[in-house]
C-alpha cells in the first residue's frame, strides 16, 4: 500500500468522481489513476497502511536503481539503513535509466536513484546527491597506465569498452570526443561495471567506468583519471511527487547524501518546479563518491 494512492482517491473524490478530470489535476493518465483506485478496493493494502502508519519502524521501502549505485555505493548506506530499521523490508531493483522509468511509472518502486535522464522523472522530486566521474581501466602495464596525462587522442586509439547509452538524449563520452574533433571506436557497451572490467581482462578493449567501481588493488587493472576529459556526473535520488514520506525514507536518503536533512528534503518536495529544487542546491557543494 503507498501512500499516495490517498492521493489519488482524494482527488477523484474532489473531481466529483471523474477519473480523467482527475488524471488532469494529478499530471498523469487516466488509466493510471484507475489502477491505483483498484489497488485502494483491497481491504488487506488498507489494514497493511494502518499498521505503518502505527508504527514508524515498520513497512517496506522498493528502491529502483543502477547496478554502478547498488554494487559500489549501496552497501554501506543499506547496512547502516538495516541496523537503524531492521523491520523495514527493503527491495532492490536494478536497471537502465529508461527501465527505471518504467518501474516508476507502473508504480513498483518507492523512490530511484540514478545518474541524469532527469527528462524520464517528471512524476519525481529529483534530488541531487553527490558528483561522480569517469575513470579508464586498463590491464596492469598498458600504454595508457604509464603515467603521463590521458588525453582524448590518446584514448581513440583504442577500441572503448564503456556503459551502455541513454536513448533519450546526447552521451556526454560523444560530446567530449566531438568537442575534439574525434570520433571513439566503442567497441563494447554493458550495463553493469563488472562486465565491462571482465572484457577488459580478456584484451578486448580498454574500459571507462564510474570511478566508484574501480579497485585500487585490483591485482589485473589500473586505473587511470579521466576526470579531466570528461565532464562529472550528478546522481539524485528521486520521490514522487506530492507523496507523504515515511521517516525511514527521509533516513535513507540522509544516509545516502548527508546534506539531505530532513526539512531540505520537505522543502524540494512542496517545490512547485525543478527550477525551485535546483534554487535549494545552489549553495550546496555536492561531495564526489
Amino acid at each position: 500500500m503507498k501512500l499516495h494512492q490517498l492521493r489519488y482517491l482524494a482527488a477523484v473524490a474532489q473531481s466529483g468522481l471523474n477519473i480523467t478530470a482527475a488524471a488532469h489535476k494529478l499530471h498523469t493518465s487516466q488509466p493510471g489513476v484507475s489502477k491505483q483506485i483498484k489497488l485502494l478496493e483491497e481491504a488487506q493494502s488498507i489494514r497493511d497502511l494502518s499498521t505503518e502508519l502505527r508504527d514508524e519502524g515498520k513497512g517496506s521501502l522498493s528502491i529502483g536503481t543502477t547496478h554502478t549505485q547498488a554494487r559500489y555505493v549501496l552497501p554501506n548506506v543499506i547496512r547502516q539503513f538495516r541496523e537503524r530499521y531492521p523491520q523495514v523490508r527493503l527491495n532492490l531493483h536494478q536497471g537502465t535509466s529508461e527501465q527505471i522509468a518504467e518501474m516508476v511509472a507502473g508504480d513498483r518502486i518507492d523512490c530511484a536513484i540514478a545518474t541524469g535522464s532527469e527528462a524520464l522523472f517528471a512524476e519525481l522530486t529529483l534530488l541531487p546527491c553527490y558528483r561522480w566521474y569517469r575513470t579508464v581501466i586498463v590491464p596492469r602495464g598498458h600504454a595508457l597506465a604509464n603515467g603521463a596525462r590521458l588525453s582524448l587522442k590518446a584514448l581513440a586509439a583504442y577500441p572503448l569498452i564503456t556503459y551502455t547509452f541513454s536513448f533519450t538524449g546526447p552521451s556526454s563520452l560523444h560530446e567530449a570526443f566531438a568537442k575534439a574533433a574525434l570520433t571513439p571506436n566503442i567497441a563494447i557497451t554493458a550495463r553493469d561495471a563488472d562486465v565491462i572490467q571482465t572484457y577488459v581482462r580478456l584484451g578486448l578493449g580498454v574500459g571507462i567506468v564510474a570511478h566508484m567501481a574501480v579497485d585500487e588493488d585490483d591485482p589485473d587493472l589500473a586505473g587511470v583519471d579521466a576526470s579531466h576529459l570528461f565532464a562529472a556526473h550528478t546522481t539524485w535520488i528521486g520521490f514522487r511527487r506530492g507523496t507523504l514520506l515515511r521517516k525511514y525514507m527521509y533516513d535513507f536518503a540522509h544516509l545516502l547524501a548527508p546534506h539531505l536533512d530532513r526539512r531540505l528534503i520537505e522543502r524540494a518536495h512542496r517545490a512547485a518546479s525543478a527550477d525551485e529544487v535546483a534554487k535549494l542546491f545552489a549553495d550546496i557543494a555536492l561531495p564526489l563518491r
